[in-house]
């Protein structure tokens, strides 16, 4: 176990020694022994195990996120304070506060947080400086993915990978699977990278029983051309495995939870401090300056590509062609404030109405008009996986440069790859990057909001 360079053998039990520490000293310092505090330990050292093993809150690796470290924490801060205040509900006779409870729980989590991304970034300096916790690394196989592996393992240091090798199989210069599996022996690999386009069935089997055999790890790098990015999700069925295409965190009870709180919670804002006077005084603006509306509603395509009406403030005179044709540089159609409203992404602020409805998300894939949606599906490969979420008013893809009017298909293929990575990829942290980065962007202005 300490031999193999997988990971230390001590780093996860000291960290959960130092986090019990924590909460343990910090509720003798908020609480004192004027409650059951043996008790209190017992209980919730069980608790903080057992849910810390359910959400994953110590699988963190070399290679993590720091924003899934965040995500983590955020996760397990959450269940903890519900632990703390189910503890105390119970013993109501030694009342104490709920808000000595609310600040020793953040308190608890703010200084477990700081530990945990301190220990992370030590470990990162740790490798590039000193050049300590390396895992030596080979490459079987030449394409371009494992070319951009290798790049990538020169490239970062700090996540303490040391190329050692790559093989050819197929080339001139070609080298054999015993010949590579000799070398690996002789230098004391402790992970091989492997192509699966490089390898046939029997070169496969032969590589998996080398590694299971002389206790080495094994990755592959998936030959997936046709696809953006995957998660794939393995399961059992009985005894029999399953690959799942991709795995989409929403899915989740909990995730849907929070992802539909911060959805109200943002939206409520919005809503009640900003439409609640914007609405009355750009609505004057709007119908002095040409008949119609002070809204513009249009059909969208949302979850499950079901059909619903997205509001905005109008932007255009009222023509027959809003919902075919989309707005382009220098459009007509458009009126003098609906050039400011637009520039500055005002007219998309109604659709907070949509996000407090459940039709839409603050952040998501942003829904095309349902004419154009017909389109993409046919024309565009994967464009149809943005729909197992919400839309959003802004998005990865936006705040990425992939926003506005769709002049090439390279255009929606950007936008639909942003998509698919997002919501594989959700996590409480991107969506508050996503909403402060659209922000700053519409407060700077951008070259496609027209």
């Amino acid at each position: 176990m300490f031999k193999s360079g997988r990971y230390s053998g001590l780093l996860r039990p000291i960290s959960y020694g130092i986090d019990l520490f924590l909460i343990h000293f910090l509720a003798f310092k908020f609480f004192g022994f004027g409650f059951p505090f043996f008790n209190f330990v017992v209980f919730v050292t069980i608790a903080w195990i057992l849910t810390s093993l359910r959400s994953g809150f110590y699988e963190i690796y070399r290679f993590t996120h720091i924003t899934r470290i965040i995500t983590l924490s955020a996760r397990q801060g959450t269940i903890f304070i519900l632990v703390v205040f189910a503890f105390f509900g119970f013993y109501k006779e030694f009342a104490i506060l709920n808000k000595t409870v609310f600040y020793y729980s953040i308190t608890v989590m703010l200084c477990i947080t700081v530990i945990k991304l301190t220990i992370f970034l030590l470990l990162k300096k740790y490798r590039l400086i000193l050049g300590g916790n390396v895992r030596k690394v080979v490459i079987i196989g030449l394409n371009q993915k494992t070319d951009q592996l290798r790049k990538f393992f020169n490239n970062n240091p700090v996540y303490g990978y040391k190329l050692y090798k790559t093989f050819d199989l197929r080339g001139s210069d070609k080298t054999t699977l015993d010949e590579c599996f000799d070398y690996i022996v002789q230098e004391g690999i402790d992970e091989i990278y492997s192509s699966v386009a490089e390898l046939n069935n029997k070169e496969l089997l032969k590589l998996v029983d080398f590694v299971d055999n002389n206790l080495k790890i094994l990755k592959f790098l998936p030959d997936n051309k046709e696809i953006y990015s995957k998660r794939l999700d393995f399961t059992y069925y009985g005894v029999l495995p399953i690959l799942s295409m991709r795995k989409i965190p929403m899915d989740e009870p909990f995730n849907k939870f929070i992802k539909r709180s911060f959805d109200i919670l943002l939206s409520v804002i919005v809503i009640v401090g900003i439409l609640s006077w914007l609405t009355p005084l750009l609505g004057l603006i709007i119908k002095l300056e040409s008949k119609g509306p002070v809204f513009f509603k249009q059909k969208r395509n949302g979850l499950d590509y079901k059909e619903f009406y997205c509001y905005k403030f109008r932007s255009m005179k009222p023509n027959p062609s809003a919902h075919i044709y989309q707005a382009t540089k220098g459009d007509e159609r458009i009126t003098r404030v609906g050039r400011i409203i637009r520039k500055t992404s005002m007219d998309e602020l109604p659709q907070f109405i949509n996000v407090l409805k459940g039709d839409m998300s603050v952040v998501g894939p942003r829904p095309h008009m349902v004419s154009h949606t017909h389109m993409y599906a046919e024309r565009i490969d994967k464009f149809m996986v943005r729909h197992f979420i919400k839309p959003g008013i802004t998005g990865l893809a936006q705040v990425s440069g992939f926003r506005g009017e769709v002049e090439t298909d390279n255009d929606i293929i950007n936008r639909v790859k942003f998509d698919i990575f997002y919501l594989e990829n959700w996590s409480l942290f991107l969506d508050i990057k996503i909403v402060f980065q659209t922000i700053y962007n519409a407060l700077r202005g951008e070259e496609k909001a027209y």
